[in-house]
């Protein structure tokens, strides 16, 4: 080579980007709470109040009890909170629990254009750390953001890709985002979180084959995340050495998961520090997939408009993309027998949108399950590309009814209810919030942690947590 070859190599080198998990690790060393904007703080404040919602409701589930039977078996004993428990664990195995709960009624918050459920990976690592070293709340609260900001854009890089490839996203982007909010807490520097990030990329997974059977795998995700981005901030803190690319690199994150170019990774970057995604983030006003919330809304309006026996026909209009997760293949969808073949089976929601004028975690009980009225009505529901959809910016949807002379009723909903400029309000939040915390904790107590989470008065977070600790005779 010679000495000008070798000098436009060097200055090559000289000028290449650094990796992406840099720039990531940067944001996390440079971001406190008071750097925040103040949207960006009112907004995390009610994210993690709805978050914590749902970890309390998860609890009169069936799939609760023997879940937490077998982490708690496997893990250890610690001083980690359980939400709505008495338990206390390890810090691993406290995220890791938290994590199932506040996924497991597949109710929590959703960012559109990443197909992620952000705040349970942020969160349930943010809380065990935080609680683990006595930190202040509001430190908790910005790594919780920085979590949740770290997974949205890998999400969003991904391009629906994941979910292509029969990965669920947030199973892969939670040990990412668990890995940088639990470095955040342990003071990690720049060199450190970057090993978190590529200590992170060997473990990401999470496969979708929980939608052949309604099977309960998919509520670990996050939980499992958690753990794993605790584990690698701790081995990152001690000097393992770990990839530098962990996204970007070859065979890294966006090679291995998707086979092919489809990442746009300047989507990992793009606003990084200016643009916060937890204010395009959102919260479901719904139990089911988020997916489906467009054509349930259609359904609630059409509601009373015709008898089940003047329908011929019902068509629900889905994205293209959304039709192999939420309509396919029809004939199971159309006999969803459980709370989570339902969730996901736009066929059964839809149904029981029409007939009931309503859908709440009542309708997804075993007697909901199992009305006739409705196995009937959602043998007649046939799932259609939405040719008028805004997805992924929004989860649109709609629904047309025909009748059995031959006329038609149609509904088509744009913007979902909960996103964009239909974002649920902090009273909407607030009143959510409570309707599920009391299916644990007493009204009292529910309120009391309603006012812990949302005023902005210094506190720690033990003292949050305490009150979302369920005394000992709750437990079932």
């Amino acid at each position: 080579m010679s000495a000008s070859e070798s000098s436009m190599t060097a200055a090559s080198a000289k000028v290449a980007p650094p990796p992406l998990a840099f720039r990531l690790a940067e944001l996390c060393r440079s971001t406190s709470w008071d750097s925040l904007p103040a949207s960006v703080q009112e907004r995390a404040r009610l994210h993690v109040l709805d978050t914590v919602g749902l970890a309390l409701a998860a609890h009169t589930q069936d799939f609760a009890a023997p879940t937490l039977a077998g982490i708690t078996a496997a893990g250890a004993a610690g001083e980690c909170t359980l939400i709505g428990d008495s338990r206390r664990l390890a810090p691993r195995d406290a995220a890791l629990a938290n994590g199932f709960l506040m996924h497991g009624l597949d109710y929590d918050d959703t960012h559109p254009a990443s197909i992620v459920h952000p705040s349970v990976v942020g969160l349930p690592a943010a809380l065990a750390v935080g609680e683990h070293l006595d930190a202040a709340w509001n430190d908790v609260l910005a790594a919780y953001v920085l979590g949740v900001e770290a997974s949205i854009r890998i999400g969003a890089a991904a391009q629906g890709g994941f979910h292509h490839a029969g990965f669920h996203a947030t199973g892969i982007v939670s040990h990412f985002g668990a890995a940088l909010a639990a470095g955040k807490l342990l003071g990690l520097d720049a060199a450190q979180l970057v090993a978190a990030q590529g200590i992170a990329a060997s473990t990401a997974s999470g496969v979708q084959v929980f939608l052949e059977e309604g099977a309960w795998s998919k509520r670990l995700h996050p939980g499992w995340g958690a753990l794993a981005g605790i584990t690698a901030a701790h081995l990152a803190r001690n000097g393992f050495v770990a990839p530098t690319r962990p996204y970007e690199g070859r065979f890294g994150l966006f090679d291995s998961h998707l086979h092919d170019d489809t990442a746009a990774l300047e989507k990992l970057l793009a606003g990084l520090g200016e643009h916060w995604q937890l204010l395009d983030t959102a919260i479901k006003p719904y139990p089911v997939c988020h997916f489906i919330h467009g054509c349930l809304e259609a359904a609630l309006e059409l509601h009373g408009h015709c008898s089940p026996d003047e329908v011929r026909q019902v068509i629900a209009w889905l994205a293209t993309d959304t039709l192999p997760i939420v309509a396919e293949p029809a004939a199971a969808k159309q006999r969803a027998a459980t709370e989570y073949e339902a969730k996901f089976s736009a066929q059964y929601v839809v149904a029981k949108a029409l007939l009931y004028g309503r859908f709440g975690l009542a309708e997804l009980t075993p007697a909901a399950l199992s009305d006739p009225a409705t196995r009937e009505l959602a043998a007649r529901v046939d799932c259609r590309a939405d040719p008028e959809t805004r997805f992924p910016t929004y989860f649109s949807g709609g629904v047309t009814v025909v009748l059995q002379d031959g006329r038609e009723l149609r509904r088509h909903v744009p913007i979902n209810n909960g996103a964009g400029t239909r974002a649920l309000a902090a009273e909407d939040i607030k009143t959510k919030f409570l309707a599920n915390a009391t299916l644990r904790l007493d009204a009292p107590r529910a309120r009391s942690a309603l006012e812990a989470i949302l005023t902005p008065t210094p506190r720690s977070v033990r003292s949050v947590m305490q009150i979302l600790a369920a005394p000992e005779d709750a437990r079932a």
